[in-house]
């Protein structure tokens, strides 16, 4: 095994690890990170080679790269020493082949005059390939962690990392940029975030040419992001607006904007409870943001008085039964978050494939949270309760995997117990015992 150091974006630490091991069990790859803490940018991990440094780091979004490790220590001086020690045998090896050096610093920088001076102190190295600023054979890179005190910018860091470049990730290399809300053609008020959808969907281990499903579609933001990793996308949602956008801003439009039209199979307008794919449609992942009942009450197909609707059924419009009309508009009764996730969970538990992940994100108020509140099914196994936190509430990413017959979970839903999340947000989250 080959030490190498992660360098990780300073976005979501507490995502960071559930990302990376999903990426390793999608590609077989051997990994421990269990000793990452995520107040530090900085993780030397045990890897085989560089063909899996690079399968692990060229899709992470919450990384910036990997590095084969030369060397480290709290000094230039004991880097040097740390080098020469470790990594010697490298340097006839890499001895003709063009090269850079580059500089990361966490919390600090250097001066244009320092680098120059730290690169020649790094001659005994023997490097006689030519210096190229553009694509050369290797980029050595000398990292850094500096600590601030208050306002006062510190200048001397507290420990420094000698690598060679191996993979950039996904992230260094503009998906964030390309994929930004900003410059989207078609978005809503409920497009989800660009970052959070790219590393949802790898944590739910989209894959090229597997069948992403999002029954919460609405402008497609997890079905944009899921193509970008190979996935086949089809989304659903009750609200047939969002799905058609205006003129020639729709979800397919997304899709031919980043070039990948040919992973948009379809969506369509259906109430998630009364499901009309059909019982044979493999689906390989489900990612999706179900709807919180913020903007608006939760609503399903169905009439709050099912006696009453009943009579309807009678009613003739121009010689047709008004509810097969293709302009009918079924009627919608109020529908709890807690029955949305639980009807999901059960979905999940019979329509993916052994192994297959369910990755959706829930909103929980901060005051009354409990770890039994995270729905269960007996079928799932959790891997992931990973939090955005808010002011006085969080959403949760929380993501499982389904698990062969010999599993024995339990089915729990514990947000049944809980004051409405609905109600509680437009309190602001005052006193709960207070809300109906």
């Amino acid at each position: 095994m080959i030490d190498y150091l992660i360098y990780f974006a300073q976005a979501y630490p507490e995502f960071r690890r559930a990302e990376l091991e999903s990426l390793a069990h999608l590609y077989d790859i051997p990994l421990d990170i269990s000793h990452h803490d995520p107040s530090t940018p900085f993780l030397i991990v045990q890897l085989r080679n560089d063909e899996d440094a690079r399968k692990l780091l060229d899709r992470a979004v919450l990384s910036r790269g990997i590095y084969e490790l030369w060397g480290v220590g709290e000094t230039l001086e004991q880097l040097h020493t740390s080098v020469r020690s470790i990594s010697e045998h490298r340097f006839e090896e890499k001895k003709r082949n063009s090269f850079r050096f580059d500089f990361e610093g966490y919390m600090g920088t250097r001066t244009r005059e320092q680098k120059n001076a730290i690169i020649e102190s790094f001659a005994y190295l023997g490097f006689q390939g030519k210096v190229k600023l553009k694509n050369p054979d290797e980029i050595y890179t000398v990292l850094e962690l500096y600590r601030t005190n208050g306002q006062t910018k510190a200048e001397t860091p507290l420990k420094l990392w000698f690598g060679r470049q191996v993979q950039l990730s996904a992230r260094s290399n503009g998906v964030l940029d390309k994929y930004d809300l900003r410059r989207r053609k078609y978005i809503g008020t409920t497009s989800f975030d660009a970052e959070l959808s790219l590393a949802s969907c790898n944590i739910a281990q989209v894959n090229h040419d597997k069948i992403v499903y999002d029954p919460f579609a609405g402008t497609g933001s997890f079905m944009v992001t899921a193509a970008n990793f190979g996935g086949l996308t089809i989304g659903s949602d009750i609200d047939v607006r969002m799905l058609k956008g205006k003129g020639d801003k729709d979800i397919a439009s997304n899709f031919k904007q980043y070039g990948t039209s040919l992973h948009f199979l379809d969506t369509m307008t259906m109430d998630f409870t009364n499901n009309a794919l059909r019982h044979d449609f493999p689906i390989d992942t489900i990612v999706c943001d179900p709807p919180y009942g913020v903007r608006e009450g939760l609503r399903v197909c169905g009439a709050r008085d099912p006696a009453k609707a009943a009579g309807r059924e009678d009613v003739i419009i121009d010689g047709e039964k008004a509810h097969l009309r293709r302009d009918f508009i079924p009627p919608k009764k109020p529908y709890e978050l807690s029955d949305l996730l639980g009807d999901l969970l059960d979905f999940a538990a019979r329509r993916l494939p052994v192994g297959g992940r369910l990755a959706f994100w829930m909103p929980t108020a901060n005051d009354e949270f409990q770890p039994h509140h995270v729905p269960q099914h007996q079928s799932l196994q959790l891997l992931y309760n990973l939090e955005q936190e808010f002011n006085k509430w969080s959403r949760r990413l929380l993501v499982y995997v389904k698990m062969n017959e010999s599993y024995e979970g339990k089915t729990i839903n514990g947000l049944k117990e809980n004051v409405h999340f609905r109600d509680r947000y437009f309190s602001r989250f005052n006193d709960k015992s207070k809300q109906v």
